[in-house]
This record gives structure tokens, C-alpha cells and sequence, in this order.
């Protein structure tokens, strides 16, 4: 037997397919879409080889074997305002997770109230009702699940997601950073004490070309020029070292500012963040450093750079990740286009009466779906949504110019390491000569033949190549610290952090 379809039902019937088929239809791109960069196919230039092979380690300074290095960085990753700053972010971004995550599912509550009311005598309650007070008494379990059809909550959990994965992987950036600044500015300080060092010989040394000259001249085997000329040269050594001080100086305030300042606490006696020993200030870290010979490198590098780029730079990660979130968050727009399917239900006791409100005549039961529909709001989840692509797009561009970036700093990066290590070959084979030589000329002098001025003069040539070479070795330390930094400092995007 067929039911007969009246009028308002057709006419609800057709409203709702056509509110239906209205809610489905997602609004078409108007710009293409941007295309990632593929840092798979991303190779540096083939002429750039560096000595050795091998990636740096997430604790790379730790190579270079020097404990004042190492008490350094981790009194700086113990405490330091930028990456206070990190992490407050990420605690901000998984917040917001959660928050997210909460809004999916099943959701349950249990409600009681009590009201007392009046009725009206002559309204819509008669006596004995109306004109008489009544206590209502309800408790009540609630409960409503969200089934997420289109997989719009799961799309914003995703997108969440991504955002504490971000801001993760600028924590590890900061860290990083930090970390290879410390060590620039450290081996330029200790560079700075080397040369300063070097130059205070080299300075005694002219000192006595001065006196042999003064000597000679004396017997009338010189003249006045010689003197003044080596007077000249010594004044020119005093005006490098006090340089050399001035420079020193800054350098250590540098690195105070690195770590924190004077009341930042510093790393304990193992050296580790974690250490629960009293921990030295800054103050007393910087004047406990003491010179220390200036590391030979070069140390564990890629002698070829390619692909691995995406795996070992933080900030590429974090631009990756935010593209991630930004395709969730397309994903979750495009389901708000569709209706919203729920289930709600509440179980409960009502009664007027107290005594009466535990009662089985007093359940209460409600069960029954819920929907949604976007009629009258297209616009403004259109909008939504081409907003959400428009940033997309933005955030590939900056993905994009974030691999350029990477590519040309260890591209540069590299050049000057490679640079410098053929420079380092040739001033070794000059510091050689030039110790050749005053090896010969102290053998000649102890032999007669040949006087103090000729071991003078091989001992200032000597003085002035390791000043060269001192030189040359810190600039290699620099530039390995930075091509360091530029390949992520031993980062692992898939070790580093994981969501709890």
C-alpha cells in the first residue's frame, strides 16, 4: 500500500535536496596553486669538495674537544630568552591541539538544577495548578556525538598538529643557532689570544732587531735608518696588539650576551643542562676560560651536498610543516561546506515533588539526530576558503624561498671552507719554510757563520707566517661553524621531537 506524498512534505522533501546539493558545492580554485620545490633534486655545484665526509652530530661542537666550548653552549641552552620564547610557543601551539582535539567525538555532562514557580490562576494552567507553587527537581546525563562525516575536525586536529611540529622545529632552529654563534664567538676569542700571544713575541722579538741595530751602529757598522726603520715596525706590533685587546675585549661581551647576561645560570660541573649541581653564572664561566689552542680541522663534513638538505635544516622543516597545516586547513574549509551530522541524547529524573524524584515514573529520555545545514552563509565560507588557499600559497612561496636560502648559504658556505683549506695548505708550506729557515740560521750562528741579526731576522719572518697561519686557522673555524649552522647542525626531523 503506497502513503500518498502531500504538498508540504514534497515541498520540505525538495527544499532539503536542493539545501543538500546547494551545501556540496565547494567553490573553484581562481589561482592554481603553487608547486613545492623538489630538495630531493636539489644538488650543489660538483666542483665544491670539502676534506672529509661525514654529517655533523646533533652535539656537534662537542668534536672539537674542548670543555670550555662545551660548558659554554650548554649554560646557554639551559637558559637563554630566545628560546624561552620557543618554547613558550610550542606550549601555545599545543594548547591549541588540544583544545582542537577536545572538540571531536564524544561529549558527556551531567546536569542538575531546582526552580520553584508560581503558576498563573487564570493562564494556561487551571486550579488546582494554576495559582499554586511548585518545586521542580531535574538531574539529567547528556551526551552528543560528533561523527565528523566530512572529516572537518580531523582536518583541524591535523592542521593543529602541524603547528606544534613548526614551532618545534624552530625551537631546534633557535637551539642551533645559538649554539653556532657561541662557538664563532668563542674561537674568535681564543684566536684573539693566540695572535695577541704570537704578536707579544714577535714585538720582544723586533725589540731586540732595535737593540742589535743600536749596537751596530754604535761600532759603525750601521746606520741610523736601520733603527728607525725597526723603531717604525715595533710601534706598528704595539698599535696590533692593543687592537687585538680592544677586540678581545668585545668578543667577551659578546659572548656574555650570548648566554644571557650576568645572573643567567650556567652549565653545572658536567657540563649538561640537566645537572643538578649549583651552576656557575655567566660571570664566573667567562673568567674561568683560559687560552686554549685553537682546534686543527677540519672536522666532520659532507664532502658531497645534496638532498639531505630538507632532513637537516630546522627552518626547512618548519616551512614544511606549515604548508602541512595549511592543506589540513583547505581540507577543513571545504568540509564546512557540507551539513552537520550529529547525535545528541540525555537520560534523566524530573518530578515537582522531591520525594517523588527518584522514582521510575519520573525518568526521562531524549534521543535524536541534529543537522546542520549552511543555507544563507556561501559567501562567507567561500571566502573561508579561498583565504585559506591564498595562504597556502604564501606559505609554499616561503617554503620555496626557504630551500633557494638554504641552497646558496651551503653553497657559499661550502666555498669558503674549501677556499680556506686550500689556503691553510699553502700557508703550512710557508710556516715550514720559514722555521727551515731559522733553524738554519741558528745552526749557522752556532757554527760562525753568521751573525745575530740574520737569526733576528728568520725569527720575526717566523713569528709573522704563524701570525698568518693563526689567522688563517680561526677564519677556517668560522667558516666550519657556519657551513655547520647552514646544514642544520646535525638536526633529524624524524628523532627530534615527537607530539605527547
Amino acid at each position: 500500500m503506497n502513503k500518498k506524498i502531500t504538498l508540504p512534505k514534497l515541498a520540505t522533501l525538495t527544499a532539503l535536496a536542493c539545501a543538500l546539493a546547494g551545501c556540496a558545492h565547494v567553490p573553484a580554485e581562481r589561482n592554481a596553486p603553487l608547486a613545492q620545490r623538489d630538495v630531493a633534486a636539489t644538488v650543489i655545484a660538483e666542483d665544491i669538495k670539502l676534506a672529509r665526509d661525514g654529517w655533523p652530530e646533533a652535539r656537534w661542537w662537542g668534536s672539537y674537544g674542548d670543555p670550555q666550548l662545551d660548558g659554554l653552549i650548554a649554560a646557554a641552552l639551559a637558559a637563554n630568552p630566545n628560546l624561552d620564547t620557543a618554547a613558550a610557543q610550542i606550549a601555545s601551539a599545543h594548547s591549541t591541539l588540544d583544545r582542537t582535539r577536545s572538540a571531536a567525538g564524544l561529549e558527556a555532562g551531567v546536569y542538575g538544577g531546582m526552580n520553584r514557580q508560581r503558576y498563573s490562576a487564570t493562564g494556561l494552567f487551571p486550579a488546582p495548578i494554576g495559582g499554586s507553587y511548585f518545586t521542580e527537581e531535574t538531574v539529567r546525563v547528556e551526551a552528543r556525538y560528533n561523527f565528523d562525516w566530512w572529516g572537518r575536525n580531523k582536518a583541524q586536529v591535523a592542521a593543529a598538529a602541524g603547528e606544534v611540529h613548526a614551532h618545534q622545529a624552530d625551537y631546534a632552529q633557535a637551539e642551533r643557532a645559538l649554539a653556532a654563534a657561541i662557538a664563532q664567538s668563542y674561537f674568535r676569542l681564543q684566536g684573539g689570544w693566540a695572535r695577541r700571544a704570537n704578536l707579544a713575541q714577535l714585538a720582544t722579538a723586533q725589540q731586540a732587531v732595535i737593540d742589535d741595530a743600536a749596537k751596530r751602529i754604535a761600532r759603525g757598522l750601521g746606520v741610523s735608518d736601520e733603527e728607525r726603520q725597526a723603531s717604525g715596525e715595533l710601534a706598528q706590533l704595539r698599535k696590533q696588539l692593543a687592537q687585538l685587546d680592544g677586540d678581545n675585549l668585545r668578543e667577551r661581551e659578546a659572548l656574555r650576551a650570548l648566554l644571557g647576561g650576568d645572573n643567567a645560570p650556567g652549565a653545572g660541573a658536567s657540563g649538561t643542562a640537566a645537572d643538578a649541581a649549583p651552576r656557575a653564572t655567566t660571570a664566573q664561566l667567562l673568567a674561568a676560560l683560559q687560552p686554549r689552542a685553537l682546534p686543527a680541522g677540519p672536522h666532520a663534513l659532507p664532502s658531497r651536498l645534496g638532498m639531505e638538505l630538507l632532513a637537516r635544516r630546522p627552518d626547512l622543516q618548519a616551512a614544511r610543516w606549515r604548508v602541512e597545516a595549511s592543506l589540513s586547513r583547505i581540507d577543513a574549509a571545504k568540509a564546512a561546506f557540507y551539513p552537520d551530522i550529529n547525535i545528541s541524547a540525555a537520560a534523566g529524573l524530573n518530578s515537582i515533588s522531591f520525594e517523588r524524584l527518584l522514582e521510575a515514573p519520573s525518568r526521562t529520555l531524549f534521543a535524536g539526530p541534529t543537522i546542520t545545514l549552511p543555507l544563507f552563509d556561501s559567501k562567507r565560507l567561500a571566502a573561508q576558503l579561498e583565504g585559506t588557499r591564498s595562504e597556502r600559497n604564501a606559505l609554499v612561496a616561503e617554503y620555496n624561498r626557504a630551500v633557494v636560502a638554504a641552497v646558496r648559504d651551503v653553497a657559499q658556505d661550502a666555498a669558503a671552507v674549501q677556499a680556506l683549506e686550500a689556503e691553510t695548505a699553502e700557508q703550512a708550506a710557508a710556516s715550514a719554510s720559514a722555521q727551515s729557515l731559522l733553524r738554519s740560521a741558528q745552526a749557522k750562528l752556532a757554527g760562525g757563520l753568521a751573525g745575530q741579526r740574520a737569526v733576528l731576522n728568520a725569527s720575526l719572518n717566523a713569528l709573522r707566517q704563524q701570525d698568518a697561519a693563526l689567522q688563517l686557522q680561526q677564519l677556517s673555524l668560522q667558516a666550519e661553524v657556519a657551513l655547520i649552522h647552514s646544514l642544520g647542525g646535525g638536526y633529524r626531523a624524524d628523532t627530534a621531537f615527537t607530539l605527547k
